[in-house]
């Protein structure tokens, strides 16, 4: 009974279609054991899923020296400071002494600052005779020491101031530099912002970095009058 009642619900038109839907059915399930069973073709790249490959290592680009740029050379000269404080041409000569070793002391260094000058003594300067004294210069609070030596006439007098070191600022300096080595890219003096420097000494050394980030020494020596002469080391 319950075959014939199977009979029953197939009819002929949808046993065709259960036997073309078996029919695929069992086709697909062919094709993929087919699939499962066979071997990868011969020129099929096989699955590296999971491997891992070590890319080339990068190469290290070689560090270039940086080109500098040029500092502009000096086109005018170096300015004369202005020295204030002039005394009247009939002030008694003490002071006026004073105030020319002040002044010219400003002019060499190169910049007006403040200056005093002690000369134990010059107040009797103006007596008739020779008279030789020491002088302490301070500039700037730089202070070095000179020879002063007055003649002095019952009308006229006559002197001279003489030292082996002067006062100067840095900036002179460099701008000396500056006018003998075109191209500096930096300058750097080992000296502070006012230095006081014996004319007889080594000079002072000063290192240009150039505008290919080369560094060259260089001497700068400093005369009586305020002149800077620089030359290579």
């Amino acid at each position: 009974m319950p075959a014939l009642s199977l009979r029953g619900i197939l009819t002929p038109g949808r046993a065709k279609f259960g036997v073309a839907v078996f029919g695929l059915s069992a086709l697909l399930v062919f094709l993929v054991a087919g699939c499962s069973d066979s071997s990868p073709d011969a020129g099929s790249t096989p699955s590296t899923t999971g491997s891992s490959s070590t890319p080339p290592p990068s190469s290290i680009p070689t560090a270039s020296k940086p080109t500098l740029t040029p500092l502009p050379t000096p086109s005018k000269p170096w300015p004369t400071p202005s020295v204030k404080g002039e005394p009247a041409s009939d002030a008694p000569l003490a002071q006026r002494i004073r105030f020319a070793i002040s002044k010219q002391a400003q002019i060499t260094a190169g910049k007006a600052a403040t200056t005093t000058v002690n000369c134990p003594g010059i107040d009797k300067a103006e007596t008739a005779g020779k008279h030789t004294l020491t002088c302490t210069v301070t500039y700037a609070g730089k202070a070095y020491t000179g020879q002063l030596t007055v003649d002095a006439k019952q009308y006229s007098a006559s002197y001279k101031f003489t030292s082996d070191s002067v006062a100067i600022v840095r900036a002179k300096v460099v701008d000396a530099v500056l006018r003998t080595v075109p191209g500096a890219a930096k300058v750097t003096c080992t000296m502070d912002d006012v230095a006081v420097v014996k004319q007889t000494s080594d000079g002072i050394a000063c290192d240009v970095t150039t505008t290919a980030n080369a560094v060259q020494p260089y001497k700068a020596q400093v005369s009586g009058n305020g002149q800077v002469l620089v030359a290579k080391a």
